[in-house]
């Protein structure tokens, strides 16, 4: 198999609501074992509902800005250059509360969450770009993936 380049511009990008998302790897040159994405988090207090995933470690890497992950009850500020790491089973979140924008880089190992971010692509936002966090949740669930109340 030839090797299979992305560049800076390139990849899917399904974006619905404030958080840009590109698709690096589908998993389609993979064999389904690794997704990745790019995400761009705007500042402000958006950001996922807590939640848990059942069959998907997930990576973050930091690559531009600063980054609020919570798990359970307990918040870190994490910056640039900095990697998280979410094994299955582990609550969490992430927002970006500081003045400007943040970026990182997401590995789905295996793939199964790529095409969470294809549908939510297709969602509807409401007057102030937003998602609906139930909508978001419904979509969430068809990917063995639980919001955390």
């Amino acid at each position: 198999m030839p090797i299979h380049v992305v560049g800076p511009e390139d990849g899917e990008q399904p974006d619905s609501g404030p958080i840009r998302h590109r698709i690096i790897e589908d998993g389609s040159h993979t064999q389904h074992r690794l997704g990745l994405i790019e995400a761009t988090v705007p500042p402000g207090p958006g950001g996922p509902p807590q939640h848990v995933h059942r069959e998907h470690d997930e990576i973050f890497i930091v690559i531009l800005g600063k980054l609020r992950f919570t798990s359970g009850s307990e918040s870190v500020d994490v910056e640039a250059g900095s990697c998280v790491t979410i094994p299955p089973g582990t609550p969490h979140t992430f927002a970006n509360p500081f003045d400007q924008p943040a970026k990182f880089i997401g590995t789905l190992t295996p793939d199964l969450y790529v095409e969470y971010f294809r549908d939510l692509g297709r969602l509807p936002v409401d007057d102030t770009g937003q998602l609906n966090p139930a909508d978001i949740g419904r979509t969430m669930a068809k990917y063995a993936t639980q919001v955390i109340r």
